[in-house]
């Protein structure tokens, strides 16, 4: 068995790039874990997006031998987290792993509102946490300020502050060196005969062998050929490979209590695998599952649609594959009118859902459209009934509705003191409200806000950063449900809705949308023999609407003279004819004129 109090688990926690997968990275080079010809920066960020976009999506384990100073050698179980809001579960299972942090913040930008979120959540899971300075080598470091703002908004005392350039390599060894000082050993239980307890904190699925699981041993051992079972959702499985991260896996013949490693069953779904769920032997399980368990459900719908309706087999196919990989994501097949067949899918917030829609794109190269992104209601009818949509389609009649509820968030809005005017008015243009402000140092402020989610779904984010000149950074958290006024926009060409359009809306917010999208419309769908009305109607009323001019065919020009009566005539018939057309004839609704709806800006 390993010594125990040779072995330190550890998360790297900071806000998006601030520089904790360059920090990674120099620890594995200066521990020798991977080899220079193999090294990369970013090397634990091993998807293409990761990479380009500089944001780690996914958790990524690893294990390092470290040589201390006094000579002793210890086993590091490094996982580097994603920053972002949207995977705050997987974050706080990974914490749930280890039993500390490194807080990496950057000096010269400060704490960020990510850095408060991040912070929060492993004091949660009671991790020590050992503050990082990194980027100490720009001339616009400002170590002192920085420190003295970790120490008054995060309330971490800096007794030793640890200067690092990640980027050059400097002071890297002594974050190493406070590892081995200031986070504790893990524990486990006395009795050498306890129950096998493996904490889930990640999975992904391979193509060949099926769901590879990420672990974190607490009690007892996993060894090849033991017979396990996943406690929550009762699954069991016969262990094939069990192994280590060196970064790349890595058999070995067993994992003890304090490590951190990867085992493969016989699992060929990544659903039948939970983030957070328990492993325990079959035949001596243990009496309870390890704590903090829940179901990640979808906050974020929208629809997807492929460009070519021939392509959807393909597309089916291409969701099914994604869906292996990613648990948290979830996708039913509907129907629209304007957009033929596709599916709405579910993600975890704004960032999951740009993730899996560029990776349809990329790597199974399917062209889609994505309708308006839309958040889950919960409904009460008039018979007490209470049920959840997510599709505006499924919203009914507004006589049998008693009320609406809409998702809330908590938003934390770090900003320069020069922009609390725009920001606090940006907010209460989306129906949010601002509860206290706090002041971080002679610059920044930090806005506590409440919001309607619905409303920082499009583009709340791009106005936040043009207003700011693009020094605010925000984080949320989600904030239950509230009672709301909302209605159901539909938007109808010649007198037929089209369901592609409609979406749920708050009433004092309808009319504006609805003159935008009738606009956004009105420049988008191609003249026809016919003048077209474009109107956005709230239940029987219309409350928008713009005309697209017909195309008029000069029925006169062969008339040389004679009497006004034969003008008259022609004219008379045109008229009729293009009456007969508006009755009968049939909008041809180009799929560009939808990408151009769907994915308007607003810009008043």
């Amino acid at each position: 068995m390993t010594d125990l109090s040779r072995i330190r688990n550890f998360c790297v926690i900071a806000h998006i790039d601030h520089g904790k997968s360059t920090l990674a990275d120099r620890m594995m080079q200066l521990t020798h874990t991977v080899e220079d010809r193999k090294f990369r920066d970013q090397l634990l960020d091993d998807m293409d997006l990761e990479r380009e976009r500089g944001i780690t999506i996914k958790s990524h384990p690893v294990t390092m031998k470290y040589t201390a100073k006094d000579g002793i050698d210890y086993t590091f179980n490094l996982i580097d987290t994603p920053g972002h809001v949207d995977f705050t579960y997987e974050v706080s299972r990974s914490m749930a792993a280890c039993e500390g942090a490194i807080l990496v913040v950057d000096a010269a930008q400060g704490v960020e509102a990510q850095t408060v979120a991040n912070t929060y959540l492993a004091i949660d899971n009671d991790l020590v946490i050992i503050p990082v300075l990194n980027k100490v080598d720009l001339p616009n470091a400002d170590v002192d300020g920085t420190i003295k703002q970790i120490e008054d908004v995060l309330g971490i005392e800096v007794v030793e502050p640890l200067l690092v350039s990640a980027k050059t390599g400097e002071g890297v060894e002594d974050v190493m060196d406070a590892i081995t000082r200031y986070i504790p050993a893990p524990e486990t239980s006395s009795d050498s005969n306890a129950p096998c307890k493996a904490l889930i904190f990640d999975s992904i699925y391979d193509a060949f062998r099926g769901v590879v699981t990420d672990v974190r041993v607490f009690d007892g051992e996993l060894k090849k050929g033991d017979r396990i079972q996943l406690m929550r959702s009762n699954v069991q499985t016969e262990v094939k490979e069990i192994g280590r991260f060196m970064p790349e896996p890595v058999a070995c013949d067993k994992l003890s209590p304090g490590d951190v490693g990867y085992i493969i069953g016989t699992i060929k779904a990544a659903a039948g695998v939970q983030i957070g769920d328990t492993i325990t032997h079959v035949k001596n399980p243990a009496d309870k599952p390890l704590a903090g368990f829940k179901e990640v459900t979808p906050m974020v719908f929208c629809g997807l649609y492929p460009v070519d309706t021939s392509e959807y087999d393909k597309f089916r196919q291409s969701l099914e594959k994604l869906s292996l990989n990613d648990a948290a994501f979830s996708f039913h097949p509907e129907n629209s009118v304007a957009l033929g067949f596709g599916f709405r899918c579910g993600y975890l917030g704004l960032l999951h859902m740009e993730v899996i829609e560029e990776r349809l794109r990329r790597e199974f190269e399917v062209n889609i459209i994505s309708t308006s992104p839309s958040v889950i209601y919960k409904i009460c009818d008039k018979r007490g009934n209470k049920y959840d949509i997510d599709n505006p389609i499924d919203l009914p009649e507004p006589t049998q509705v008693e009320y609406i509820e809409e998702p809330m968030i908590k938003a934390f809005i770090i900003c320069m003191s020069e922009n609390i005017g725009d920001i606090m008015r940006l907010i209460m243009d989306r129906r949010g409200e601002v509860t206290h402000t706090d002041s971080l140092d002679a610059n920044r402020v930090m806005l506590t806000a409440s919001m309607p989610l619905n409303e920082i779904l499009t583009d709340f984010h791009d106005y936040l950063k043009s207003v700011s000149h693009g020094y605010a950074s925000m984080d949320y958290e989600y904030d239950g449900y509230v009672q709301s006024d909302i209605v159901k926009l539909d938007i109808m060409l010649n007198g037929e809705p089209v369901d592609a359009f409609s979406t749920l809306v708050h009433r004092t917010k309808a009319e504006y949308r609805g003159r935008l999208t009738c606009k956004a419309l009105r420049d988008a769908i191609p003249r026809h023999m016919f003048p077209i009305p474009v109107q956005a109607t709230l239940g029987s009323k219309i409350i928008a609407r713009e005309t697209i001019r017909a195309f008029r065919k000069d029925v006169t020009a062969k008339l040389y003279g004679g009497d006004i009566t034969r003008k008259r005539k022609l004219l008379e018939k045109q008229k009729a004819g293009k009456k007969r057309m508006k009755q009968f004839g049939k909008v041809n609704v180009p799929q560009e004129a939808f990408v151009s709806v769907l994915k308007k800006k607003d810009d008043s």
